[in-house]
């Protein structure tokens, strides 16, 4: 048997919101690894321990979920009026591949902090105490990011009494702007790409179902709770335990990608599972979040649940945050009608593990929705910081 050491990669292992990853700087990667291709895939599958036949990444720093099956590179910023460029890679826990075709909102917040612990803003925008601007550049989706850093004594502020449901223990706030959400799109600039608030979708085995399909923030594929034989306060443990419903969310969100234009073929949604989102709405209904948490449906505007890589999610995705944030400020949408209707510039929306507050503004322009920036607060915490190890002949 042939002998192959492992190699030793500089990473550091960060919380982002409600999902973690492996954190790297560009250059520390090897070489080969450092431009997109097989090779770069290959070390990120590892990294993370992926294909599992197991589902469990016992043999890499995967979580085995959607939210902690991720990786993230930063580099100094290649773009003007910029500090750091951010790619992101969605690992598959089943499949071999690494999904570039998005980003991950939670990430984003983890992003800002790692761009000052790793050293890559220039010292002189780091303040000794206050609040660090870092200008992310989104280099998946070309988008720009802000970032507003708590540092104190020079170093990020990692503790404090923010809560994030979700997230069990407290940190310091972290507030993200997301600027120009909504994709460019090749149909006008309109962020939704068949050019209507609401569709009726045709969906194979299943019928038509009223469907608001938007790409701000993340391509999502919004559809009402009720219409799809749900309450809109499910669980994990609703959905994740039952193939059928799992085979039906995923029929929906396929028939939505086609419609959009984000696939030609059925069969190319297997390759592309972080994108489009398929997310179910419901108006304010009292439940119990997955903590024991009673949640009143007097404390919210709306219940919205969604999935991730093909399973229902803990809490919220921050892409999808963003994009109900965006079509909640739109009047017509099924996100905006199931809050209540009418002009809004935030919502407070329940989710499995609690509830999120988030804030867009929305205007028309020569007669298309534009959204210039959706806010939310999260947090981030360095978990670990090292090395993470791979068989050389890993990649």
């Amino acid at each position: 048997m042939t002998h192959v050491a492992q190699i030793k990669v500089p990473a550091t292992y960060m919380r982002g919101g409600t999902s973690k990853g492996v954190f790297f700087k560009l250059d520390d990667l090897p070489e080969r690894c450092r431009v997109p291709g097989a090779a770069r895939d290959k070390l990120l599958m590892r990294v993370i321990g992926s294909p599992d036949p197991y589902a469990a990444h016992i043999d890499g720093m995967g979580g085995a979920t959607s939210s902690t099956s991720k990786c993230v590179m930063l580099s100094k910023s290649t773009q003007p009026d910029h500090d750091v460029d951010y790619l992101y890679g969605q690992v598959s826990i089943d499949k071999a591949f690494v999904d570039w075709s998005g980003n991950c909102g939670n990430l984003s917040t983890a992003a800002g902090a790692f761009a000052i612990h790793a050293g890559l803003m220039d010292p002189a925008r780091v303040p000794r105490d206050g609040i660090c601007t870092v200008r992310i550049w989104q280099a998946n989706i070309r988008k720009t990011i802000i970032a507003h850093v708590p540092v104190a004594d020079g170093q990020v502020q990692e503790t404090g009494d923010f809560e994030l449901d979700g997230v069990t223990f407290p940190a310091a706030e972290i507030v993200l702007e997301f600027l120009d959400p909504s994709d460019d799109g090749d149909e006008g600039g309109s962020m939704f790409p068949t050019g209507a608030l609401v569709d009726d979708l045709e969906v194979p085995g299943i019928g038509t179902l009223k469907a608001t399909m938007i790409t701000a923030g993340i391509p999502t594929v919004f559809v009402n709770a009720d219409e799809i034989g749900f309450t809109g306060t499910e669980l994990r443990e609703a959905i994740n335990t039952k193939p059928e419903l799992l085979a039906r969310c995923e029929a929906i969100r396929v028939a939505g990608a086609l419609r959009m234009g984000l696939i030609k073929t059925p069969e190319e949604a297997a390759q592309r599972q972080h994108t489009p989102k398929i997310a179910f709405v419901s108006p304010p209904k009292d439940y119990v979040a997955s903590s024991g948490k009673a949640i009143q449906a007097g404390d919210i505007d709306l219940n919205v649940r969604a999935l991730s890589m093909g399973k229902l999610h803990h809490a919220m995705m921050g892409t999808c945050a963003v994009a109900i944030a965006t079509a909640a400020a739109i009047p017509g949408t099924l996100v905006n009608l199931a809050a209540g209707g009418g002009a809004r510039e935030a919502v407070r929306f329940g989710h499995p593990s609690g509830t999120l507050r988030v804030g867009a503004a929305a205007e028309q322009v020569d007669g298309q929705w534009v959204v210039k920036k959706a806010i939310m607060s999260r947090s981030a915490r360095v978990l670990m910081e090292g090395w993470v190890r791979v068989p050389g002949d890993a990649f």
